[in-house]
């Protein structure tokens, strides 16, 4: 095996510009029926094409952060300043919690919960950045641990590793009251954990702790509950209320497209029936959009970015960077798979994006950067070459053999 610079994986490249630009054409759809919505609702002045435009936008900049990522920044850059990095990340949360503590015009607020930094033309959701921050440091301080024969030690490892984590997930959840990214937290933190090589015995014991937490956070949520128990009575076949109707209606997008879809532009639930539309619920949009068949080819192009994101991983002989892989890896698809759960039922409704699709900068943008890392590493991924004059020698040897025999026999 030899590590040397080759191509890019295509596969990676193409599924993320692929789903950037379905986003971009789902928004522009139904961002008109959502200006609508809102000016009838709340007397605003949306422009039909505000949402396409915001979209547009958010391309833009993920497109730049993805090409930084990708062809500019080096990752090793971004390694060595890994605990700057993480450090940054929760001084900006806990600034953005101090600001809403005092009602400052700086900390942007919806439905009670302060999760951006109000920056005038352009908002900023620390919880993002803290995404990507905690994969570069774990990363580093997974590698370095094990360098130093100290993984899975209670001081050397664990007791930083629970305050690290710990601050991440306090910020996210309880400060802010964003259980959706908690949710990609701890995957990304027991999926780099996964492949660390701490004793297993160690790895169910943090994971049963960390359940354990989760489950006390819903339960004493009066918010959170409600979500359950209208999980609860769609679960059971109970009529229909207030409180399920977010989840009755997305799975009435989702049948409502059937096999092949209403088409474009001819949405229902768009028009402001269905919660949400633009962002955590566009899944069960493009379902009544492009119908079984159109969400089938979305969850396809999902896997298959997945699945070559976990190619570039195992060919990885770098630990910081196969942890890194791993941990971008489980981020995505943590996302995917419990926005797509919450739209079909099969979880509680819970906020969370659906990676490039959803409309929204700051979460795109970061998970562009760090997919745009990937793509980076996957050139630099290990490949069997022919390391000396004999093998050829051999090889050719064989070849000549065997055309030889071959023109005697005829």
């Amino acid at each position: 095996m030899a590590i040397r610079k080759h191509h890019a994986d295509l596969t990676i490249l193409f599924t993320t510009l692929g789903l950037m630009a379905l986003g971009l054409i789902i928004i522009y759809a139904i961002g008109p029926m959502r200006a609508n919505v809102l000016n009838n609702t709340y007397g605003t002045d949306y422009d039909a094409n505000y949402f396409f435009i915001g979209q547009l936008r958010s391309v833009a900049l993920s497109l730049v952060a993805f090409f930084l990522a990708f062809k500019v920044i080096p990752y090793k850059y971004l390694q060595k300043y890994a605990k700057p990095f993480m450090i940054l990340a929760l001084a900006l949360s806990a600034l953005l919690w101090l600001l809403a503590m005092t009602g400052s015009s700086l900390a942007k607020c919806e439905l009670g919960e302060c999760r951006w930094f109000n920056l005038g033309a352009v908002s900023f959701q620390p919880a993002e950045l803290i995404k990507l921050a905690l994969v570069v440091y774990l990363a580093d301080f997974i590698t370095r641990k094990k360098e130093n024969g100290e993984l899975g030690k209670w001081q050397e490892f664990w007791l930083p590793f629970i305050a690290v984590c710990g601050a991440s997930l306090f910020l996210v959840v309880i400060a802010q009251g964003d259980l959706g990214t908690g949710v990609a937290l701890i995957a990304i933190i027991f999926g780099m954990l996964l492949v660390s090589g701490i004793p297993a015995r160690q790895y169910l014991i943090m994971l049963a702790l960390v359940l354990a937490v989760a489950v006390g956070s819903v339960v004493t949520s009066s918010h959170r509950m409600q979500r359950v128990d209208a999980w609860l009575d769609t679960l059971t076949g109970a009529e229909s209320s207030d409180s399920t109707y977010h989840i009755d209606n997305a799975m009435l997008a989702i049948g409502t497209g059937g096999f092949f879809g209403v088409g474009i532009g001819n949405s229902v639930q768009a028009t402001g029936y269905l919660p949400e539309s633009i962002n955590d619920s566009v899944f069960a949009i493009m379902g009544e959009t492009f119908g079984f068949v159109g969400l089938f080819l979305v969850l396809a192009v999902f896997a298959a970015m997945l699945i070559r994101m976990l190619k570039v991983a195992e060919h990885t002989t770098d630990t910081n960077s196969n942890l890194f892989i791993v941990g971008v890896f489980s981020w995505t698809l943590a996302q995917v798979v419990v926005n797509i759960a919450a739209m079909t039922s099969l979880v509680p409704v819970t906020g969370i994006t659906l990676p490039l699709l959803s409309y929204g900068g700051t979460s795109m943008v970061f998970i562009a950067f760090a997919i745009g890392l990937v793509l980076q590493l996957s050139c630099y991924t290990s490949r069997e070459v022919i390391s000396n004059h004999e093998n050829i020698s051999s090889r050719r040897r064989v070849g000549g053999t065997h055309h030889t025999s071959s023109r005697r026999s005829a």
